[in-house]
């Protein structure tokens, strides 16, 4: 990151304020009253699903507490094998897949609609209007800033590689009359949206460089799920760029040290003389997309605790080879578009045509 020549702010004066801001993003609000009520009316319905294993109704009433604080990274699956060092064993057991109940479960916690969200209220500055940044009216099962939600889902198992798509699906979510969540209604609502993509488990052979090293023997096995999200950088970057302008705010870029031309006519909007740096402006955006796939991950972590599942959430695999840039003609991953730009020597990923394409050349 480059000075901010325009307000005098150094690198490390930048940086700093970003320690200090991150510790006051969770914030609670102690509705009790309106809590204990909602707590009381709080039942979730699984009478509609048949042959209600004893598993999933310990789950609906598994601690969070206990989640929270027995999550661990489980990484030995049935059938698996470490085939040396002091922790050498193999499993006397075959592969034993997720049921498509449990399946959908986790699937569900990681990237689940969970109906309309509560929008975002008010600034002072567009006051008494409401902010009109966020992307998508559903509210999922893990958190986004400004509700940008730019975040999809692919997964891949025994039977083939699919992609689950809930950001633009509306409310998904239903109530009984005595208002109990219908666990089943919402399963099922999930399971429709799911688009099969090809009828083999993704290939990503278990050697470096496609994975780490310490992943090689454990990862994409037989019987494993594989969940994968993808966030849209190029999407989240116009999503930001808008709420700036709404907030006052635009941008100049420091890597040439150059102003955008024409801002000027509107500076009765955002302030023209103290412009946010284009590479803080990206950097933003890659932390707030992050911060999307990783609590998505975690919120399936929590149900795999519930839920006596074993599994982790990790960064191990070549995220070019996964998306479809392995450069090599047998991994062709997911089968995103890549080219090369410029000087960069990593590919630029754009898309999957028909499927989830970029807001970026060349979908747009």
């Amino acid at each position: 990151m480059r000075q901010l020549k325009t307000s005098g702010i150094n690198r490390r004066e930048m940086v700093g304020s970003l320690f200090l801001a991150s510790g006051a993003l969770l914030s609670g609000c102690g509705l009790s009253t309106k809590g204990n009520v909602l707590k009381d009316r709080g039942r979730t319905l699984i009478d509609g699903l048949h042959r209600i294993p004893r598993g999933l109704a310990e789950a609906v009433r598994f601690p969070l507490i206990e989640a929270l604080y027995g999550r661990r990274a489980r990484r030995f699956a049935k059938g698996n094998e470490i085939p040396d060092g002091p922790l050498k064993f193999k499993s006397k057991h075959a592969p034993q897949p997720l049921s498509e109940l449990e399946q959908m479960m986790i699937l569900a916690a990681s990237t689940g609609n969970t109906g309309f969200h509560h929008m975002i209220y008010r600034s002072a500055s567009y006051a008494p209007h409401l902010a009109n940044y966020s992307l998508a009216a559903g509210g999922r099962t893990f958190p986004s800033a400004a509700g940008f939600h730019t975040t999809e889902f692919f997964f891949t198992d025994d039977q083939g590689t699919y992609f689950l798509p809930t950001r633009d699906s509306g409310s998904l979510v239903t109530y009984t009359k005595k208002g109990e969540f219908d666990l089943n209604a919402w399963l099922a609502a999930h399971k429709k949206r799911i688009v099969k993509l090809q009828d083999q488990r993704l290939n990503i052979p278990p050697q470096e460089p496609f994975m780490d090293g310490h992943n090689t023997w454990c990862v994409n096995v037989p019987g494993s799920t594989l969940i994968i999200p993808v966030a849209d950088l190029a999407q989240h970057m116009l999503a930001v760029l808008c709420f700036l302008v709404q907030n006052g705010g635009c941008i100049y870029d420091d890597l040439n040290n150059t102003k955008i031309e024409g801002l000027r006519k509107f500076k009765h909007l955002v302030d023209v003389e103290n412009p946010y740096p284009l590479s803080f402006v990206e950097q933003l955006v890659l932390g707030e997309a992050t911060a999307e796939v990783s609590t998505a991950c975690y919120a399936g972590m929590l149900m795999l605790q519930a839920t006596g599942l074993g599994g982790w959430m990790f960064d191990g695999l070549d995220r070019f080879s996964l998306l479809g840039a392995s450069g090599d003609p047998e991994v062709p991953g997911l089968g995103f578009i890549s080219n090369m730009v410029g000087d960069s020597p990593l590919p630029n990923i754009t898309g999957l045509p028909g499927v989830y394409e970029g807001f970026c050349p060349s979908f747009l």
